[in-house]
């Protein structure tokens, strides 16, 4: 089997895997490459697997004309920079030690051995240079069935690195085939070693969630999360209630997916669990002020703007379990291209300071509820 695509063809691509070669060495393109052009998905990055040590990458790179960074040089990893482009090229390696957060490794010059240590056995492909897969631990039946499964017992993988919990269910949702359902005993696995999820950091666990409910649909995948305990153990409070009719309505819609709308979605509202930045952290607050107010689609859409007024109709929708007025979002639009037509200098010098903006808010409150349409004259007469 073999793979194409531009990220392999590229002139940065094979001029790294000529410069890791010159002396003898093997170089593979490894991991997320390979599976999403197998699965027909983008390629984003290119990382390489060689049997050089790290010394040797470097040496190789200089030799080739190419720039090298150390970025991780301790953990077998330097950054080859071709044409503006950088590859993170490690060394084959084998885990000695885990603390179910970090891992001590030793250098290796056998593929399997590097294959063992990685999470899912769709992650242990390999390719060389001209597309030629190798899969030295039978990954590719699992790839083909859109099974996610753990490499060797599950339990075992999973306490070298707790996160590696949410990133199955991440997993699940990207690649998965729902019709499947989950591994079992990965499953089990999973609800054996809740606990270990207590070490992991806010920002390793937000960044893992907000990757996972970008998924185009991620709602069985949560909703394994809630059946294992995973869910409460990282966002206690939260539901799945809201969720699948909050992805129907958004695909039924046409709307894009959004990971925060869907953190609202599932009774999300602060980031106690999480580490959000403050943006992601304002629109979480807004769409829970704003959920349960007794403004419209049209008055949303003027007071917030079209994007918010359209999410807060979605996130009702879903919460409340109403149906979803085939008029509220493109009300929620119109809304949001209406301006007032009483300006403060109609009303002055009758009204100044605090009257004058009642006078406004007045004003204003009477000219949304008449659908926009008083005019200037109507509303000063």
């Amino acid at each position: 089997m073999k793979v194409t695509g531009d990220w392999l063809t590229a002139g940065s691509t094979q001029a790294v895997f000529a410069a890791l070669q010159a002396e003898g060495h093997s170089a593979f393109a490894v991991g997320g490459c390979v599976r999403n052009a197998l699965m027909g998905v983008a390629v984003t990055d290119v990382d390489i697997a060689t049997d050089a040590n790290p010394e040797t990458v470097q040496a190789l790179a200089k030799a080739a004309g190419l720039k090298s960074v150390p970025t991780g040089i301790e953990h077998g990893t330097i950054t080859v920079v071709a044409e503006g482009t950088g590859y993170e090229v490690t060394t084959f390696r084998a885990d000695t030690e885990t603390d179910g957060r970090h891992a001590v490794v030793r250098f290796s010059t056998d593929m399997r051995e590097d294959a063992a240590r990685r999470d899912f056995t769709m992650n242990a492909l390999y390719a060389d240079a001209a597309g030629l897969v190798v899969d030295p631990l039978g990954g590719l039946p699992d790839l083909e069935a859109r099974r996610v499964r753990f490499i060797g017992e599950a339990q075992e993988r999973i306490a070298e690195d707790y996160l590696r919990i949410l990133r199955f269910f991440r997993f699940a949702a990207w690649y998965g085939d729902p019709e499947l359902g989950f591994d079992e005993e990965a499953l089990a696995a999973i609800a054996d070693s809740l606990d270990g999820l207590a070490g992991l950091s806010r920002e390793r666990i937000g960044a893992e969630v907000i990757k996972l409910l970008s998924a185009p649909d991620p709602a069985p995948a949560v909703g394994s999360m809630e059946q294992t305990g995973v869910l409460h153990a990282i966002l206690p409070g939260s539901s799945t209630r809201g969720l699948a009719p909050l992805v129907h309505l958004e695909q039924t819609a046409s709307v894009t997916s959004d990971a925060i709308r869907r953190l609202a979605g599932l009774g999300v509202f602060g980031s106690d669990g999480l580490r959000l930045s403050k943006k992601q952290q304002r629109r979480l607050e807004q769409y829970q002020s704003l959920i349960s107010t007794s403004e419209g689609p049209a008055e949303l859409g003027y007071r917030h703007g079209a994007d918010m007024a359209r999410d807060v109709v979605l996130l009702r929708a879903a919460l409340f379990e109403m149906q979803l007025d085939a008029d509220a979002l493109s009300a929620a639009v119109v809304g949001s291209r209406q301006k007032c037509p009483v300006k403060p200098g109609d009303l002055m010098p009758d009204y100044s300071g605090a009257a004058l903006g009642e006078k406004l808010r007045d004003m204003e409150d009477k000219w949304i509820k008449s659908g926009f349409r008083l005019s200037k004259s109507d509303l000063l007469a």
